[in-house]
């Protein structure tokens, strides 16, 4: 599938047409009434406690209330979609995150392009991935995990929320990176992928942070390393991938997407608001909390960020010719 990277980014830069009063006008006066914000997933995850923190600040700033409504299925496209399809308005707003990036090239059958189709309109930030065993794993660090599977192929399995999942591309990239031969078990979410872990009915996970982390302080998975390219502020001493496998990185990611062709003054303004919760104190501490580093940036500089990893899960797709489930 070829990508329209430009167009993407485009769509966060693009002059107004109308005169500089209306717009101001039009962007003083949004948002008049209630605004939802679609989410992918059921409720409980990372990516909807985030969106729920973004948009309880949202609804104190702009003085109008900002709702979660989880659409969950299809690895985020059925929540998607519903933004699309809505009107280029402001009022239907979606918590993009990185599962719609390897979606873009996982499905070929979509009734619509993330690229083209979903204007960014703010980052929030990042999320490590963990590198996850059972405590009863012989395999304490990395080099001793590759070691270990690779003298025991296709024998080792790795559990994900999902074909095309953030923790099944984060795998699929160290199983192309190291040689290695793991059996991917996808589950419908992360939360029974998980549950099969602590049993010890899968063997490693590359799991989302906000998802493990309790499971790790409590001594019920062993850590062996974070997948982002520096460590974690939450586990200073877990070592990341990429020092033993040179050039390895992987994360979850979280920010705010519209329809194509809502006004550039709306887009302006709530990346000025969500930006502006990135730097409050209290929010800044919440998201902490969740493992995350913040992000903010311009909605140009989101949208570059979105196009390079649609780019690069696309490559780890082909690469590994996954299929949807």
């Amino acid at each position: 599938m070829t990508l329209p990277r430009r167009s993407f980014l485009n769509l966060a830069v693009g002059a107004a047409a109308l005169p500089a009063v209306s717009r101001i006008a039009r962007a003083q006066a949004y948002p008049s009434r209630p605004v939802r914000i679609i989410v992918g997933f059921t409720a409980g995850g990372g990516v909807d406690v985030t969106a729920r923190l973004i948009a309880q600040w949202l609804s104190q700033r702009l003085a109008q209330p900002f709702t979660v409504e989880n659409r969950p299925g299809a690895n985020t496209n059925i929540g998607t979609e519903v933004v699309v399809r809505a009107p280029a308005d402001g009022y239907t707003l979606l918590l993009v995150n990185a599962a719609n990036a390897s979606s873009a090239t996982l499905y070929d059958n979509l009734h619509f392009n993330f690229i083209r189709d979903i204007a960014p309109v703010g980052s929030i930030m990042r999320v490590p991935l963990v590198v996850v065993v059972n405590p009863l794993s012989p395999a304490k660090t990395i080099p001793e995990f590759i070691a270990y599977t690779k003298t025991n192929p296709g024998k080792v399995t790795m559990a994900s929320g999902g074909n095309g999942a953030p923790e099944h591309m984060a795998g699929e990239l160290f199983k192309m990176m190291t040689g290695i031969n793991m059996l991917h078990v996808p589950y419908r979410g992360a939360l029974p992928a998980l549950t099969d872990l602590l049993a010890g009915q899968v063997q490693v996970m590359f799991a989302a942070m906000p998802a493990a982390i309790e499971y790790i302080r409590a001594g019920k998975l062993r850590a062996l390393a974070v997948t982002t390219s520096t460590r974690s502020e939450v586990l200073p001493d877990l070592p990341t991938v990429g020092e033993f496998v040179a050039g390895y990185e992987a994360s979850q990611w979280y920010g705010v997407g519209a329809p194509r062709s809502t006004p550039p003054e709306v887009i302006d303004r709530l990346n000025k608001e969500i930006n502006a919760g990135l730097a409050d104190p209290k929010m800044k501490a919440r998201l902490a909390e969740l493992g995350g580093v913040i992000v903010a940036a311009s909605s140009a500089d989101f949208g570059q960020f979105i196009a390079d990893e649609t780019e690069k899960w696309g490559k780890v797709i082909r690469a590994a010719n996954i299929k949807p489930e």
